[in-house]
């Protein structure tokens, strides 16, 4: 029997998501379908409805979210329908030469399932799933490594923050950078991601922490969550930065936006000889340029930050472990619960930089 939901349908380039009913396939081998609890509104997501990343379309977009395994395709074993769990977005073969080398978040395949159909629009017209998980939709089907067990004692709607923000927010800091107690940092951007690295900033132990933002609107929120100081994005950015750090700058600075300004903005901020963390998905046409003396003489490291350099199997109960600790607040995170319908409302949300994580919530 096959199974109609209702999804957020992104027909092409840039036009609005449109509730429709779509007929997924049934899980095929290796396969699993997951009942969604919620999904999460990620940046991510409207940079692939507007084509600043690459995504087939049509296409059900959203890449984090939580719920429960509702059946299983041929060949599945140990995960039985009923299981709760958290989506995994780039799954990792566990056998191409990223994933023995230990970086299975740069797994060759892990974006294989967005290159596939994975249901048919009421006309007949083939859907493919954004980012090969699709969370805009009352159930999704996905390869069985794109699922992890649920942590327990985690509320099981904004355990789908886990997915994404929080994971690669956490392990920009934990796992990337390696922020140490005692060290300074600085986050640009306070969308969903950069409010869970500012959270793993503070867990860290850093100070100060500083919260940057072009909205000063974020302030009281940024506080909520641990920062020292809320600084507004502007001219006097480094300045003020500076004057917070001795005259000499953030030992660690992470741009969560994606743009070639504040790329720049978090070079600038940082110390000689810290380290610069760009975790926001730019647009392939944004560049941004440096001076030969100045990679020289200032001595930073700027790296690039893929899924917070995490293993969602080995990372996900730690996470989790602060979650129940209190170290991580991913209800506070949650500044609007909205239903399906609203996706374009939340989709405006983030492109007017107003409040944190946008949550869909499904009854």
């Amino acid at each position: 029997m096959s199974t109609t939901v209702s999804a957020a349908v992104v027909a092409g380039v840039d036009e609005p998501p449109k509730i429709e009913r779509i007929t997924l396939n049934e899980p095929g081998p290796g396969q699993v379908r997951v009942r969604l609890a919620a999904a999460g509104v990620c940046h991510s997501d409207l940079s692939l409805a507007q084509g600043v990343l690459p995504q087939k379309l049509p296409a059900v977009l959203g890449h984090e979210g939580a719920g429960t395994v509702e059946a299983v395709g041929p060949g599945v074993t140990g995960l039985e329908p009923g299981a709760s769990v958290v989506l995994n977005w780039t799954p990792p073969c566990r056998a191409c030469w990223y994933c023995d080398n230990g970086e299975p978040y740069l797994c060759e395949h892990g974006m294989d399932a967005a290159q596939q159909a994975y249901g048919k629009r009421a006309d007949g017209t083939a859907v493919y799933p954004g980012l090969g998980t699709a969370a805009f939709a009352e159930a999704t089907v996905v390869p069985v490594n794109g699922v992890v067990p649920m942590p327990e004692g985690v509320d099981a709607a904004t355990a789908a923050l886990l997915g994404c923000a929080v994971l690669t927010g956490w392990g920009a800091v934990t796992n990337t950078a390696g922020v140490r107690a005692g060290q300074s940092a600085a986050v640009i951007g306070l969308g969903g991601v950069g409010l869970a690295a500012l959270q793993a900033a503070a867990l860290a132990g850093a100070d100060p922490v500083i919260a940057v933002d072009a909205s000063p609107g974020k302030r009281d929120l940024a506080l909520a969550l641990g920062a020292t100081h809320f600084v507004q994005a502007g001219s006097e950015l480094a300045g003020e930065v500076r004057a917070l750090t001795g005259g000499r700058g953030v030992d660690h600075a992470f741009e969560v936006v994606g743009s070639s300004t504040t790329i720049r903005a978090a070079w600038d901020i940082s110390r000689r000889g810290g380290g610069v963390t760009v975790v926001g998905a730019g647009a392939l046409g944004d560049s941004v340029s440096f001076s030969a003396l100045e990679i020289f003489h200032q001595a930073r490291t700027l790296r690039g930050c893929f899924y917070g350099s995490c293993d969602p199997d080995r990372d996900v109960p730690l996470v989790a472990d602060h979650v129940r600790g209190g170290g991580l607040d991913l209800a506070t995170m949650v500044t609007d619960e909205v239903g399906l319908d609203e996706l374009p409302e939340a989709f405006q949300r983030m492109r007017d930089g107003r409040g944190g994580r946008s949550l869909i919530r499904f009854d």
